[in-house]
């Protein structure tokens, strides 16, 4: 069985003005199992990257990475699955084309921590599942979002916004929390995916979002936290 990531293109421009990196989540089931197309986790970023693609028109490239194993617990982690994603995008791009990291669980922790990496400009990170400390990563110059919601029982609230505190020492952060939202981001799923396109689109090509006064209008306005 294949146990190397694999990028799958959702939609690539001729001229991209900035590219997209979606990550999934998904626990371990056994050393180094290898990531399946179908798998719940992966299947659920589909639609997001797709949301991100519609909202860059064809401005914005969006590739979706498929981990070289699940989980988080072999010799080789989602991180760097990131970094070997972002060394093809920069063969396939013009130089110093900026990226946002648009992570949901681990797929999120695994943005956080890849933010400081060369190109990454944002990062979105979706139910992020984390640690406190992950947020001790450099990310000089970054834009940072953290959405959860409210309900989630599986990546706990509180250490998202514990790391987003310590994330802010170097990084311009804001952490929307999402009313009744949970892991899975199937109940208003319309509300994570959106924060997510809005997000890299103003952040990549400087767009403003559709209401400047919403939950994310007032974070990219500097606020730090907001309720969607």
């Amino acid at each position: 069985m294949r146990t190397a990531a694999r990028l799958v293109p959702t939609r690539i421009p001729r001229s991209p003005a900035g590219a997209v990196l979606v990550l999934h989540g998904g626990g371990s089931r056994g050393r180094a199992t290898p990531v399946s197309r179908t798998q719940p986790s992966v299947l659920r970023m589909i639609p997001v990257a797709h949301r991100v693609a519609r909202a860059g028109h064809a401005e914005l490239a969006v590739w979706r990475l498929l981990n070289s194993v699940r989980g988080w617990d072999g010799a080789r982690t989602p991180v760097d699955d990131v970094r070997w994603a972002l060394d093809q995008l920069r063969r396939q791009l013009p130089p110093s084309t900026p990226v946002s990291l648009v992570g949901h669980s681990l797929g999120g922790r695994a943005a956080i921590l890849s933010a400081g990496e060369d190109d990454v400009c944002s990062v979105v990170a979706l139910a992020p599942w984390v640690y406190a400390h992950d947020g001790d990563v450099d990310a000089a110059g970054k834009r940072i979002l953290i959405v959860h919601g409210t309900a989630d029982r599986v990546a706990d609230p509180r250490r998202a916004l514990a790391a987003a505190q310590r994330l802010a020492r170097t990084a311009r952060v804001g952490v929307i929390q999402v009313r009744d939202g949970r892991h899975a981001m199937l109940r208003r799923h319309r509300v994570f995916d959106g924060l997510a396109a809005a997000f890299t689109t103003a952040t990549l090509l400087g767009r403003p979002p559709a209401h400047p006064r919403g939950p994310l209008g007032r974070i990219l306005d500097g606020e730090s936290c907001a309720v969607a």
